[in-house]
């Protein structure tokens, strides 16, 4: 990786979104949501949705759109040279949604939920731009640093946005601002961060060479898109190794999407955790994530990245028994170290070894499938949280099932072979 430019251009946009996705999506927005925004729950005729189970709800939608979406913009993106100026797009669309969710008071239900979807669909769809750069950047052999490098920036950039964050709330009144204010206000500095960083990633990337915007109109690019998506959806198929690895990559993919969707607002409703505490374990899972990323790029040069990926997966496992059973802040505490010792290797592993199994030649479409994906196994976690608390009043007999989510995809992972890559 001796294009130091390039590589640097990537990974801050990581650095970039990262305030959107630790500090809005996780931190803030869910918490400010449950206490403020909706707290009386959405009355539907005689029945009341609780908090918990609107935000369910809300990302599932999200997942939705996203595997609606992704595939056919990443082949409209390969078709017409267009990945750079998508994931300005996306940057622009979802930096907007996340200031936009922050302005939301108490009972913009609607309103906060339809920004958060806007915000987050944007969000994925960009990685999936982002993501298919990688190939022009690094050579197979670096991709694992370049990806560990990447969830690096991330975490730090995440990380210091989130301490700003928690800067700006704990001393409200020293800035003369209301609590609830200081949470608004924070939550748009992010949004403003998300689009302000990520210039330095557009004017240092480029297109791949080879690439150029096609004559065609926007629908005739978007049925070339449709049609690639769909020859792509076939070609994973039939690459073994793709395939195999993608059906593992969902279901252990849904355990670690939904502790990272639901944490707060579980920690919020269901153990009664204060904005403090909970603002500080993300802000200590941001930290301890940034060396775990760089911890299992070290196990993956030295195991391989397949087994350093499957003790990331044996970690999570042990992470969601012991999520059943807290019970206080030291315990929630010490939860968020461990899930911040395995987020970063299993994020980044997956993303270096899919870059393997692809075809180099059509990258965009094939990182779509795999944003789609990551979002798609993201429906049912989220969904099992809003039903199980909606039915039962409490979120815990939905934590155990994340063991097998990552039982199952530890399983599928055992028979997925690196070497050799798409061929």
């Amino acid at each position: 990786m001796d294009r130091s430019r390039p590589v640097f251009a990537w990974v801050m946009y990581d650095f970039a979104s990262s305030a959107y996705v630790t500090t809005v999506a996780t931190a803030l927005l869910p918490a400010y949501f449950a206490a403020v925004v909706a707290r009386d729950g959405l009355r539907i005729g005689a029945t009341v949705v609780p908090a918990v189970s609107l935000w369910g709800y809300a990302v599932s939608l999200a997942a939705v759109l996203v595997f609606v979406l992704t595939p056919v913009m990443g082949a409209m993106a390969d078709k017409g040279g267009l990945r750079k100026r998508f994931l300005i797009l996306s940057c622009l669309a979802g930096s907007s949604g996340a200031v936009l969710a922050g302005l939301s008071g108490p009972g913009d239900i609607l309103r906060a939920l339809g920004c958060f979807v806007l915000a987050h669909v944007a969000y994925n769809a960009g990685i999936a731009f982002y993501d298919a750069f990688m190939p022009g950047i690094a050579a197979p052999s670096e991709r694992d640093r370049l990806s560990s490098l990447g969830y690096a920036y991330g975490y730090a950039g995440g990380g210091l946005n989130l301490a700003l964050s928690l800067a700006l709330i704990q001393g409200h009144d020293f800035f003369g601002l209301s609590k609830s204010l200081a949470v608004q206000l924070a939550m748009a500095v992010a949004g403003c961060w998300w689009l302000g960083f990520s210039v330095i990633s557009f004017r240092g990337l480029r297109e791949p060479p080879g690439t150029s915007a096609a004559r065609l109109s926007w629908f005739g690019l978007a049925a070339d898109g449709l049609r690639g998506a769909w020859t792509a959806a076939r070609q994973v198929m039939v690459h073994r190794n793709a395939f195999r690895f993608l059906v593992a990559y969902i279901f252990y993919n849904d355990g670690v999407q939904t502790v990272i969707s639901m944490a707060t607002i579980y920690g919020k409703e269901e153990l009664g955790l204060s904005e403090g505490v909970l603002l500080l374990t993300l802000l200590c899972i941001q930290a301890v994530a940034l060396g775990g990323a760089m911890l299992f790029a070290w196990l993956a040069k030295h195991l391989g990245a397949k087994r350093a990926l499957m003790l990331s997966l044996v970690g999570w496992t042990a992470v969601a028994v012991y999520g059943r059973f807290i019970g206080n802040a030291w315990e929630y505490f010490g939860l968020g170290v461990a899930v911040g010792v395995v987020l970063g290797g299993s994020q980044a592993l997956s993303r270096s070894i899919y870059s393997r199994l692809v075809p180099p030649d059509e990258p965009a479409v094939y990182f779509g499938f795999f944003s789609v994906l990551t979002k798609l196994s993201a429906i049912l976690g989220p969904l099992v949280f809003a039903v199980v608390r909606q039915a039962t009043g409490s979120s815990r007999p939905a934590v155990l099932a994340l063991v097998i989510f990552f039982l199952v995809g530890l399983t599928l992972l055992t028979r997925v072979k690196i070497e050799g890559g798409h061929a």
